[in-house]
């Protein structure tokens, strides 16, 4: 079973439904059906980690970025909005992942995807790592659109009006086009945030939503093929 389709059967199981082929095919299209849920709990998070690495998607990576990387999945399936910055609203590009590095690690980041190009440390497409910021060019300016890659090639975005949070492909021929970049915003568990950007992050009254779900189900299928 893809992630994809794991999170729309989440979604469904959280609303007492059936996983339809709405579900199904939203997943297949890179659009899961999940519902405008975010967040994991501790616990559950942990099994949906350890399905994470099974897959290639997160491996020797800091708990910082696997705990990133499992709260930016939970978002999946909240549709996009302009200028959007939380779940109960909708997410854009730059808020979706200001939203999960503020929420995860108390990092705030600026609104805007060339702001966010300009934190961190520059790395090449070669060097990804789950957690790091990949950007494009969309709009006919240098990183004009930002993503959260997650591993094994893909990474986790608000693509533009009409659609919702998703994963794709990095060799996606679209994607692979207009790559712009990435940057490294956290190297090692133990790494202090910037302490002119670090803030806690406030309660989510959204949180152990989709996330928390899934890691259920991957705990109650056992093993999961990718």
């Amino acid at each position: 079973m893809s992630l994809a389709v794991l999170v729309a059967s989440a979604a469904a199981c959280a609303q007492n439904k059936p996983v339809g082929e709405d579900a199904s095919n939203a997943a297949q299209a890179g659009s899961p059906a999940a519902s405008n849920v975010s967040g994991a709990s501790s616990g559950k998070s942990d099994v949906l980690q350890q399905w994470l690495a099974r897959n290639g998607l997160v491996q020797q990576v800091s708990t910082r970025a696997s705990d990133l990387v499992v709260n930016a999945l939970g978002f999946l399936g909240v549709r996009y909005k302009y200028g959007g910055d939380h779940a109960s609203t909708g997410f854009d590009c730059s808020g979706f992942v200001r939203h999960v590095y503020q929420q995860t690690l108390g990092l705030v980041l600026p609104h805007s995807a060339a702001q966010q190009s300009r934190e961190g440390e520059k790395i090449s497409e070669s060097q990804l790592r789950p957690g790091d910021l990949v950007f494009f060019n969309t709009l006919r300016r240098a990183f004009s659109h930002v993503g959260i890659y997650i591993g094994n090639g893909e990474f986790v975005h608000s693509p533009r009006p009409g659609q919702s949070v998703q994963i794709s492909k990095l060799d996606d021929p679209y994607w692979a086009r207009h790559f712009d970049g990435a940057r490294r915003l956290i190297t090692h568990a133990a790494d202090p945030l910037p302490p002119a950007q670090a803030a806690a992050p406030g309660p989510d009254p959204s949180s152990g939503g989709a996330a928390d779900k899934a890691a259920e189900q991957v705990q109650a299928q056992g093993s999961v093929s990718h």
